[in-house]
């Protein structure tokens, strides 16, 4: 069954199957795009910045899609499911901390009652607070086509600031997931942003940790923006792994960060030498949260 109604663009579709979904896609064939909540597109397309399209296709009404379930090791996202339903699971508060934390900061309380996190990972800019939780934490996302479904690594969807492998003329980001931490592992996230104005992040970094005693065994560092789009640090996090969870190596963490990014300064956020202390100072401190909780999980 599929709803069409009538807006600022040709055609407004809100699909309760995939197949469904699909096929109005290759109907329109390129010129129709899935929407979640569509917090981005429709300010994007109000300031001049994209033009209307032919056709827009409502993702979050497909059934089955805006719920959370726990599947084996997984906690799995349905594309439909917005910020605040993140923010208010119980499992992701458990089990993917600073996921819950990074969506929490999106827009006002409008726009995450409104907004998705498949849209925020789907529209791929390089500061999107809700992707950089889900990079921590390891998280995928299921792409279905007209040829299947696919799972892949969320952090190698993107292409550039706003660009992603994600065909959304296409194709549909129908859900998310992360292996949930165990009771030897935290997670921790921290944005820096101005308290006026549009509320853009200076930086947002998250991190996902496992320890054994005081050592570290696994780890997971994101950040943004730091780039074109956002970065999975993984010579951060390696050179914490086999070492003790100290402030020494939280610190030496941060050095290798910054030996691996560009910062530049922009007059919506904040110059390059600002970024790069807020990174020194706060790195180590969401580091150290993190290993303070897998400390305390049972």
């Amino acid at each position: 069954m599929v709803n069409k109604l009538t807006s600022a663009w040709e055609n407004y579709y809100a699909p309760d199957s995939v197949a469904a979904a699909l096929e109005i896609l290759q109907r329109h064939e390129g010129r129709a795009r899935v929407i979640g909540g569509g917090t981005d597109l429709l300010v994007e397309t109000r300031r001049g910045l994209r033009r209307p399209l032919e056709a827009i296709v409502d993702a979050t009404r497909i059934e089955g899609l805006n719920s959370i379930s726990a599947e084996g090791d997984y906690i799995v996202i349905g594309c439909g499911v917005t910020h605040t339903t993140i923010v208010n699971d119980p499992r992701i508060l458990r089990y993917g901390q600073c996921l819950a934390e990074s969506c929490g900061v999106i827009g006002g309380p409008q726009v995450r009652n409104t907004g998705t996190l498949a849209g925020n990972v789907a529209h791929a800019l390089p500061a999107g607070d809700g992707t950089i939780g889900l990079l921590a934490l390891g998280g995928e996302v299921e792409v279905a086509s007209a040829t299947g479904t696919r799972w892949m690594p969320a952090k190698d969807t993107f292409e550039g600031p706003g660009r992603s492998i994600i065909d959304r003329h296409r194709e549909i980001l129908t859900r998310l997931r992360f292996r949930r931490t165990a009771g030897n592992e935290g997670s921790a996230f921290h944005r820096v942003m101005r308290p006026q104005g549009l509320c853009l992040p200076i930086i947002s970094m998250a991190t996902r940790l496992e320890i054994d005693g005081d050592m570290i065994t696994a780890a997971g560092i994101s950040m943004g923006p730091v780039g074109p789009v956002p970065w999975f640090a993984k010579p951060a996090a390696e050179i914490l792994v086999g070492k003790p969870a100290s402030a020494e190596q939280f610190d030496a963490a941060a050095n290798v960060a910054l030996e691996n990014i560009s910062l530049r300064t922009s007059k919506y956020r904040a110059t390059a030498e600002y970024r790069e202390m807020m990174i020194r100072t706060y790195l180590p401190i969401i580091l150290a949260t993190a290993v303070r909780r897998a400390r305390d999980t049972p």
